[in-house]
Protein backbone atom coordinates (compact mmCIF):
# COMPACT_ATOMS: atom_id res chain seq x y z
CA UNK A 1 0.00 0.00 0.00
CA UNK A 2 0.96 3.22 -0.77
CA UNK A 3 -1.67 6.04 0.03
CA UNK A 4 1.43 8.16 1.72
CA UNK A 5 4.23 7.39 -0.80
CA UNK A 6 7.00 9.29 0.37
CA UNK A 7 5.60 11.92 2.67
CA UNK A 8 7.15 13.29 5.44
CA UNK A 9 5.30 12.28 8.83
CA UNK A 10 6.05 13.25 12.59
CA UNK A 11 3.84 11.68 15.01
CA UNK A 12 4.42 13.30 18.97
CA UNK A 13 4.35 10.81 21.36
CA UNK A 14 4.70 8.22 18.88
CA UNK A 15 7.16 5.51 20.91
CA UNK A 16 3.80 3.64 22.31
CA UNK A 17 0.50 3.04 22.82
CA UNK A 18 -1.96 4.61 20.00
CA UNK A 19 0.79 7.10 19.12
CA UNK A 20 3.41 4.08 17.70
CA UNK A 21 0.00 2.64 16.07
CA UNK A 22 0.06 5.58 14.12
CA UNK A 23 3.44 5.23 13.43
CA UNK A 24 3.46 1.65 11.68
CA UNK A 25 -0.14 2.83 10.07
CA UNK A 26 1.87 5.54 8.36
CA UNK A 27 4.86 4.03 7.45
CA UNK A 28 2.96 1.09 5.87
CA UNK A 29 1.25 3.51 3.75
CA UNK A 30 4.78 4.72 2.60
CA UNK A 31 5.50 8.01 4.67
CA UNK A 32 9.02 8.72 5.48
CA UNK A 33 8.09 8.63 10.39
CA UNK A 34 10.11 11.07 12.80
CA UNK A 35 9.10 9.56 15.52
CA UNK A 36 8.96 11.93 19.16
CA UNK A 37 9.37 10.18 22.44
CA UNK A 38 10.13 12.56 25.46
CA UNK A 39 11.67 10.69 28.52
CA UNK A 40 14.67 8.23 28.70
CA UNK A 41 12.16 5.85 29.54
CA UNK A 42 10.49 5.50 26.24
CA UNK A 43 13.59 5.59 24.12
CA UNK A 44 14.60 2.42 23.70
CA UNK A 45 10.66 2.21 22.32
CA UNK A 46 11.48 4.35 19.97
CA UNK A 47 14.39 3.04 19.12
CA UNK A 48 12.61 -0.50 18.00
CA UNK A 49 10.24 1.25 16.73
CA UNK A 50 11.81 3.14 14.26
CA UNK A 51 14.08 -0.30 13.68
CA UNK A 52 10.92 -1.93 12.47
CA UNK A 53 9.24 -0.09 10.21
CA UNK A 54 12.42 0.66 8.45
CA UNK A 55 12.93 -2.97 7.82
CA UNK A 56 9.28 -4.14 7.43
CA UNK A 57 8.13 -1.31 5.68
CA UNK A 58 11.57 0.19 3.47
CA UNK A 59 10.95 3.80 4.78
CA UNK A 60 13.18 6.34 6.61
CA UNK A 61 12.17 6.68 10.02
CA UNK A 62 14.04 8.78 13.42
CA UNK A 63 13.53 8.55 16.91
CA UNK A 64 13.68 12.74 18.06
CA UNK A 65 13.26 13.56 21.88
CA UNK A 66 11.31 16.88 23.07
CA UNK A 67 9.33 17.67 25.37
CA UNK A 68 6.52 19.61 22.99
CA UNK A 69 4.83 21.96 25.56
CA UNK A 70 7.96 23.26 25.38
CA UNK A 71 9.03 25.80 22.86
CA UNK A 72 12.74 25.39 22.28
CA UNK A 73 12.39 21.51 22.65
CA UNK A 74 9.68 22.12 19.61
CA UNK A 75 12.23 24.28 17.45
CA UNK A 76 14.72 22.12 17.96
CA UNK A 77 13.07 18.75 16.78
CA UNK A 78 11.67 20.08 14.06
CA UNK A 79 15.09 21.45 13.22
CA UNK A 80 15.88 18.03 12.92
CA UNK A 81 13.68 16.11 11.28
CA UNK A 82 13.57 18.80 8.76
CA UNK A 83 17.80 18.09 8.00
CA UNK A 84 17.12 14.41 8.23
CA UNK A 85 13.82 13.56 6.45
CA UNK A 86 12.60 17.01 4.89
CA UNK A 87 9.90 19.09 5.29
CA UNK A 88 6.84 18.42 7.33
CA UNK A 89 3.84 17.28 5.11
CA UNK A 90 1.72 15.60 8.08
CA UNK A 91 1.62 16.39 11.85
CA UNK A 92 0.42 14.37 14.16
CA UNK A 93 -0.45 15.54 17.23
CA UNK A 94 -0.66 12.39 19.63
CA UNK A 95 0.88 13.33 22.67
CA UNK A 96 -1.13 13.36 25.30
CA UNK A 97 -1.66 12.30 29.41
CA UNK A 98 -4.48 11.74 31.93
CA UNK A 99 -3.43 11.20 35.54
CA UNK A 100 -7.36 10.28 37.27
CA UNK A 101 -7.68 13.36 40.14
CA UNK A 102 -11.35 14.83 41.39
CA UNK A 103 -11.46 18.23 40.97
CA UNK A 104 -11.67 18.85 44.64
CA UNK A 105 -8.05 17.11 45.53
CA UNK A 106 -6.65 17.96 41.80
CA UNK A 107 -3.82 19.85 42.04
CA UNK A 108 -2.42 23.01 40.29
CA UNK A 109 0.29 21.12 38.71
CA UNK A 110 -2.00 18.43 37.66
CA UNK A 111 -3.75 20.85 35.80
CA UNK A 112 -0.66 22.77 34.23
CA UNK A 113 1.01 19.44 33.08
CA UNK A 114 -2.11 18.27 31.32
CA UNK A 115 -3.06 21.45 29.27
CA UNK A 116 0.90 21.62 28.63
CA UNK A 117 1.04 18.20 26.77
CA UNK A 118 -2.72 18.24 25.61
CA UNK A 119 -2.99 21.94 24.25
CA UNK A 120 -0.16 24.10 24.49
CA UNK A 121 1.63 21.12 22.36
CA UNK A 122 -0.47 21.30 19.66
CA UNK A 123 -0.15 25.37 19.74
CA UNK A 124 3.65 25.23 19.51
CA UNK A 125 4.09 22.39 17.20
CA UNK A 126 1.28 23.15 14.54
CA UNK A 127 2.37 27.13 14.23
CA UNK A 128 5.94 25.94 14.03
CA UNK A 129 5.27 23.50 10.70
CA UNK A 130 2.59 25.12 9.60
CA UNK A 131 4.90 28.46 8.45
CA UNK A 132 6.76 25.29 6.43
CA UNK A 133 3.49 23.41 4.83
CA UNK A 134 2.46 27.14 3.77
CA UNK A 135 5.35 27.62 1.93
CA UNK A 136 4.68 24.65 0.16
CA UNK A 137 1.06 25.27 -0.34
CA UNK A 138 0.40 21.60 1.55
CA UNK A 139 0.08 20.13 4.51
CA UNK A 140 -1.98 17.57 6.63
CA UNK A 141 -2.89 18.45 10.89
CA UNK A 142 -4.35 15.91 12.60
CA UNK A 143 -4.92 16.10 16.29
CA UNK A 144 -5.85 12.96 18.45
CA UNK A 145 -8.31 14.27 20.86
CA UNK A 146 -11.02 12.15 22.61
CA UNK A 147 -14.92 11.38 23.16
CA UNK A 148 -14.00 13.35 26.30
CA UNK A 149 -13.87 16.49 24.30
CA UNK A 150 -17.90 15.96 23.57
CA UNK A 151 -19.28 13.99 26.83
CA UNK A 152 -18.33 13.74 30.26
CA UNK A 153 -16.86 10.23 30.39
CA UNK A 154 -15.78 10.65 34.20
CA UNK A 155 -15.70 12.70 37.10
CA UNK A 156 -11.93 12.16 37.99
CA UNK A 157 -11.01 13.26 35.01
CA UNK A 158 -11.95 17.19 34.56
CA UNK A 159 -8.49 18.84 33.77
CA UNK A 160 -8.76 16.04 30.99
CA UNK A 161 -12.32 16.21 29.36
CA UNK A 162 -11.44 20.09 29.23
CA UNK A 163 -8.23 20.09 27.62
CA UNK A 164 -9.28 17.33 25.02
CA UNK A 165 -12.80 20.05 24.10
CA UNK A 166 -10.36 22.95 23.79
CA UNK A 167 -7.80 20.62 21.63
CA UNK A 168 -11.13 19.78 19.67
CA UNK A 169 -11.98 23.41 19.23
CA UNK A 170 -8.66 24.56 18.30
CA UNK A 171 -8.42 22.15 15.35
CA UNK A 172 -11.54 23.75 14.48
CA UNK A 173 -9.91 27.63 14.96
CA UNK A 174 -6.84 26.51 13.19
CA UNK A 175 -8.91 24.43 10.27
CA UNK A 176 -10.52 27.96 9.40
CA UNK A 177 -6.90 29.99 9.49
CA UNK A 178 -4.83 27.50 7.67
CA UNK A 179 -7.10 25.84 4.85
CA UNK A 180 -6.95 28.75 2.43
CA UNK A 181 -3.00 27.24 1.79
CA UNK A 182 -4.37 23.97 1.32
CA UNK A 183 -3.96 22.84 5.06
CA UNK A 184 -6.24 20.13 5.96
CA UNK A 185 -6.85 20.46 10.03
CA UNK A 186 -8.38 17.56 11.67
CA UNK A 187 -9.24 15.97 14.51
CA UNK A 188 -9.70 11.92 15.55
CA UNK A 189 -11.93 11.05 18.77
CA UNK A 190 -11.17 7.87 20.05
CA UNK A 191 -12.56 5.88 22.89
CA UNK A 192 -11.43 3.72 25.46
CA UNK A 193 -8.43 1.86 23.73
CA UNK A 194 -6.78 -1.05 25.50
CA UNK A 195 -3.31 0.54 25.84
CA UNK A 196 -0.68 1.32 28.72
CA UNK A 197 -2.08 4.34 29.70
CA UNK A 198 -5.09 3.07 30.54
CA UNK A 199 -3.90 -0.27 32.00
CA UNK A 200 -4.14 0.67 35.51
CA UNK A 201 -7.63 2.27 35.23
CA UNK A 202 -9.19 -1.45 32.83
CA UNK A 203 -7.01 -4.35 35.45
CA UNK A 204 -10.71 -4.11 37.34
CA UNK A 205 -12.59 -6.66 35.37
CA UNK A 206 -15.97 -4.78 36.04
CA UNK A 207 -14.44 -1.24 34.96
CA UNK A 208 -13.72 -3.60 31.97
CA UNK A 209 -16.81 -4.96 31.65
CA UNK A 210 -18.98 -1.37 32.09
CA UNK A 211 -16.80 0.27 28.98
CA UNK A 212 -17.61 -2.85 26.85
CA UNK A 213 -21.30 -3.13 28.02
CA UNK A 214 -21.53 1.06 27.71
CA UNK A 215 -20.49 1.17 23.80
CA UNK A 216 -22.75 0.19 21.08
CA UNK A 217 -20.62 -2.32 19.30
CA UNK A 218 -19.92 -4.38 22.58
CA UNK A 219 -16.00 -3.79 22.18
CA UNK A 220 -13.30 -1.34 22.92
CA UNK A 221 -11.57 0.21 20.24
CA UNK A 222 -7.62 -0.86 19.11
CA UNK A 223 -4.96 1.34 18.53
CA UNK A 224 -4.82 0.40 14.96
CA UNK A 225 -8.26 1.79 14.12
CA UNK A 226 -7.24 5.17 15.16
CA UNK A 227 -4.48 4.46 12.96
CA UNK A 228 -6.49 3.78 10.15
CA UNK A 229 -8.28 6.94 10.61
CA UNK A 230 -5.46 8.91 10.84
CA UNK A 231 -4.09 7.26 7.51
CA UNK A 232 -7.26 8.37 5.61
CA UNK A 233 -7.14 12.06 7.26
CA UNK A 234 -3.65 12.50 6.12
CA UNK A 235 -4.45 10.97 2.49
CA UNK A 236 -5.48 12.40 -0.64
CA UNK A 237 -8.75 11.09 -0.35
CA UNK A 238 -9.77 13.73 2.54
CA UNK A 239 -8.74 16.26 0.49
CA UNK A 240 -12.08 18.38 1.54
CA UNK A 241 -12.30 17.27 5.10
CA UNK A 242 -11.09 20.36 7.16
CA UNK A 243 -12.28 21.09 10.54
CA UNK A 244 -13.34 17.55 11.12
CA UNK A 245 -13.67 15.83 14.46
CA UNK A 246 -13.83 11.91 13.59
CA UNK A 247 -14.96 9.62 16.22
CA UNK A 248 -13.83 6.87 16.30
CA UNK A 249 -15.49 5.10 19.11
CA UNK A 250 -18.17 2.79 18.33
CA UNK A 251 -21.53 5.34 18.19
CA UNK A 252 -20.62 5.92 21.70
CA UNK A 253 -21.12 9.83 21.66
CA UNK A 254 -24.36 9.38 19.56
CA UNK A 255 -25.63 7.00 22.44
CA UNK A 256 -27.77 8.42 25.19
CA UNK A 257 -27.78 6.34 28.33
CA UNK A 258 -30.88 4.36 29.07
CA UNK A 259 -31.61 2.19 31.29
CA UNK A 260 -30.32 -1.57 31.05
CA UNK A 261 -33.95 -3.03 30.43
CA UNK A 262 -34.71 -0.89 27.92
CA UNK A 263 -31.68 -2.41 25.99
CA UNK A 264 -32.39 -5.88 26.60
CA UNK A 265 -35.72 -5.94 25.97
CA UNK A 266 -37.33 -6.56 22.46
CA UNK A 267 -40.80 -3.74 22.24
CA UNK A 268 -42.73 -5.29 19.96
CA UNK A 269 -44.09 -3.15 17.19
CA UNK A 270 -48.04 -2.16 16.86
CA UNK A 271 -49.74 -1.73 14.03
Amino acid sequence: MSKLKNRIALVTGGARGIGAAIVMRLAEEGANVAINYTSPGSFEKAKALKETVEERFHIQAMAVKANVGIKEDVDKMIDEVERELGSIDILVNNAGIAPFEPFLTLSEETWDKTYLTNVKSIFLTTQRVAKKMIENKYGKVINISSTASVLVTSPVIPHYISSKAAASHLTKALAIELGKHNINVNAVGPSTVATDMCEEYLEDPRILQKEIEANPMKRLGTEKQIGDAVVFLASEEAMQINGHLLMVDGGLTVKAAQPEDHMDHEIEATV
